[in-house]
């Protein structure tokens, strides 16, 4: 007894005690606790990605292989992320209704939450670019002038300087990006859908793509200025050019000959 009185004296007991109520609780709580969130997030990702599998095998494996690798009739979907899932069939592009130069964007035929699964098993194939972020998209706050910069330079080559899309080789097209959602503008952006070059952020980083996201909302919406006049449907010079020879020419001649006739009835009196 003295020996037991003496160890409750020691200045490191009360230590000794509290290590070993605290291992207890630890213990006690991980053998009753519920299932984790990280558990529970693992197990909704791999539902997901078992459904997404079965609508795959469905609408798109006839096509992109059985288990993504690709055939004669579609490529391969081995490491091209959530986010080329995501643009493609969310724009309605997939599944194609018909080979052709280029499959153009129709109506959805999968609900967002189908879509989601459809991501999410392709993106188990390998690793790609995922879907971006609700605040990634988000225009709010952007340099609009130095979207402007960065889409002229890069963009307007093909979707002209105002994104009203413009023809290309062999069939080809680039699309009107008026009223096209900020997600699917960021995924074709990360993807390079078609005949478009990828831009990855190691390329062009997030603020910049956010930058030319709300540079393209900018000129595309209805409250948009345009100082220079009537914008002709903002397709750049050649409709400017035409307008010029058709009204400016027009209007050249209607005087040219007016004054004619005017002279000649002056010499006839």
């Amino acid at each position: 007894m003295k020996k037991l009185s003496a160890r409750r004296r020691h200045p490191l007991a009360a230590v000794v005690v509290l290590l070993l109520a605290l291992a207890a609780t630890g213990g006690l709580y991980a053998a009753f606790a519920p299932a984790s969130k990280a558990q529970a997030d693992d197990t909704a990702q791999s539902l997901a990605i078992d459904e997404g599998k079965k609508l795959y095998s469905v609408g798109c494996a006839s096509c992109h292989g059985a288990g993504g690798q690709g055939s004669s009739d579609g490529p391969s979907l081995v490491g091209v992320g959530s986010a080329a899932v995501d643009f493609q069939v969310g724009t309605g592009r997939m599944p194609a209704q018909q080979p052709g130069a280029q499959v153009p964007k129709k109506k959805v035929i999968y609900s967002q939450a189908e879509i989601d699964q459809l991501a999410a098993y392709v993106a188990s194939l390998g690793a790609g670019p995922i879907v971006p972020t609700e605040d990634q998209v988000n225009p709010d706050g952007a340099d609009i002038a130095k979207g402007g910069d960065l889409f002229r330079t890069n963009c307007a080559q093909c979707h002209n300087f105002t994104g009203e899309g413009g023809a290309l080789t062999k069939g080809k097209y680039a699309p009107s990006l008026e009223g096209v959602d900020p997600k699917h503008i960021y995924e074709a952006m990360q993807t390079g859908p078609q005949s478009m070059p990828s831009f990855p952020d190691s390329t062009m980083p997030e603020q910049q793509k956010r930058d030319i996201i709300a540079y393209v909302k900018t000129v595309n919406s209805a409250e948009s200025e345009t100082p220079g006049g009537l914008k002709l449907g903002g397709l750049g010079p050649v409709s400017e050019g035409l307008f010029a020879w058709i009204f400016g020419l027009g209007a050249l001649v209607a005087v040219a000959v007016w004054v004619a006739a005017h002279t000649a009835k002056a010499k006839k009196s």
